[in-house]
């Protein structure tokens, strides 16, 4: 009876926990959204180069109408898809060699980190003589700018495993494959997931910048036309419409991960 009463009071806790969240969070969206209409209605900018929410607000509906948005978004979230996805493949394979072989972190190693050093966007022109102005161009734009970052982040993570773990797993007689599932994957998982998120954030951002270049129906072709037509509504909305996908991906995505991660390190608040 009394273990009832407890899980009854830790889970009337938490969705309190939950509560005050989501309200502080609508309190604060919510004064911004009130400083963005006094910023608007004071005319401190042109109409046409800050436009208010509501402006933005129809810019939204008349682009969810006749559907192009939703298009948009599906085109560039498989492109991300794709690109991110073959990064992932590719960074955990790069990150392993270099981690585990001396000579190869020398060679091989040292060239990752430098091209980490390079901006994803320096990799569209090359993109473009290669592939040309096709979806190629725009998957090897979100590679290039994902994949040293997963690298980078499953090499110092396999790294930075502590040696007593190691030790102490080997005394127990784990080896091999077991050494590597259940000692340093574990202890790596931290810094492979910063490598992931950090790549993921520049995958998004070099599919943005390379989606301005191509036009199509798109996420970035929606920010040209607006460019191109003068409409800084559309230009605020699609931007929103960025961030806004951005927040739900990390939060739906890597956010569980993270808890996970945290909990199992006993780092969960």
């Amino acid at each position: 009876m009394a273990a009832s009463s407890i899980s009854v009071d830790k889970k009337r806790s938490a969705n309190l926990k939950w509560l005050g969240k989501l309200l502080r969070q609508l309190a604060f969206f919510a004064l911004l959204l009130l400083l963005w209409q006094g910023l608007a209605v004071s005319h401190i900018w042109k109409d046409y180069l800050f436009p208010g929410p509501l402006t933005v607000l129809d810019s939204l509906k008349g682009l969810a109408q006749d559907g192009s948005l939703l298009t948009a978004i599906l085109v560039s979230l498989r492109r991300l898809a794709l690109g991110y996805g073959l990064s992932l493949a590719l960074g955990l394979i790069l990150g392993l060699l270099i981690s585990s072989n001396r000579y190869i972190e020398e060679t091989l190693g040292s060239l990752v980190l430098g091209l980490q050093a390079l901006p994803s966007v320096c990799w569209i022109p090359l993109a473009l003589l290669w592939f040309g102005l096709h979806e190629q161009a725009m998957i090897f734009v979100v590679i290039m700018g994902a994949l040293f970052s997963i690298t980078l982040g499953v090499d110092a993570g396999i790294k930075n495993t502590p040696p007593v773990y190691l030790k102490a797993a080997r005394n127990m007689g784990s080896h091999g494959f077991a050494l590597a599932t259940q000692v340093i994957l574990p202890a790596a998982l931290p810094s492979i997931l910063t490598g992931l998120k950090q790549g993921w954030t520049f995958a998004w951002r070099s599919l943005m910048a390379a989606e301005l270049l191509y036009t199509t129906v798109s996420l970035g072709a929606l920010l040209e036309s607006g460019r191109d037509f003068g409409d800084v509504g559309q230009l605020f909305a699609i931007m929103l419409v960025i961030i806004i996908l951005g927040v739900a991906i990390d939060s739906l995505i890597f956010g569980p991960f993270e808890r996970m991660v945290r909990k199992r390190w006993g780092l969960a608040r």
